[in-house]
């Protein structure tokens, strides 16, 4: 049985930005000129989870690259398939010994049923990251980007991410970047819909790091 969660997408997503315009003249103002982000949902499940344990502190052509030498050599991420590679397989497609062991971690937890992710799904959002970050390797940052990518949560700030600091500093006009507790507390005017202000921001900022580019670092598109 595949648990099939809500999309934050659509009509819900619209509702979600004019709630959030009405409230922050900021982010009004960034919607404004950005428009609406795009959809970055992605399947709930093992496969997605390995996928954000990759991207940890990585650039996004690494994790990229990575991610796709993973799929070329077992088709399809699952545990089973996971448990099937040797050390020089991974360092062949690019695991850090480090992610090596999160990755044998997590496919031996599904695998052994210690980590149940159907029922994860079904779980409020705290009990749901308590589940996932006790586990090694997925720390508050993969939490938090499983429940909002993968199971649809509207209400989950990743306030840890560097560049979703960094967005709300551009947005808010701050003259630093906002320390990951100074982000919560600012969240919490955004609420219920705090993963709907992080994909604006996130949107907003790669919006206006594109549009500072010169032209001629811009392509043809």
């Amino acid at each position: 049985m595949t648990l099939v969660q809500p999309e934050l997408e659509g009509k819900r997503l619209a509702n979600a930005l004019r709630v959030l315009c009405r409230q922050d003249r900021d982010l009004a103002r960034a919607f404004a000129e950005a428009g609406v982000p795009p959809p970055r949902s992605r399947p709930a499940g093992f496969a997605s989870l390995v996928d954000i344990v990759l991207a940890q502190q990585v650039s996004t052509a690494s994790y990229r690259a990575i991610a796709q030498r993973l799929l070329d050599k077992v088709g399809s991420v699952t545990p089973g398939s996971l448990l099937t590679l040797g050390e020089a397989d991974f360092a062949a497609i690019g695991f850090s010994r480090q992610k090596v062991v999160y990755a044998r971690g997590l496919a031996e937890a599904v695998g052994e049923g210690r980590l149940d992710l159907m029922r994860v799904a079904g779980l409020a959002d705290e009990e749901a990251m308590a589940e996932l970050v006790a586990l090694k390797g997925v720390g508050r940052w993969t939490a938090e980007i499983y429940l909002m990518f993968c199971l649809g949560r509207p209400d989950v700030l990743p306030a840890g991410d560097l560049a979703l600091r960094e967005a709300a500093g551009v947005v808010k006009r701050k003259r630093k970047r906002p320390l990951e507790a100074d982000l919560r507390r600012m969240g919490e005017a955004w609420r219920p819909w705090r993963s709907v202000a992080a994909r604006l921001l996130w949107h907003y900022y790669a919006y206006s790091r594109a549009k500072a580019r010169p032209v001629s670092d811009r392509g043809n598109s």
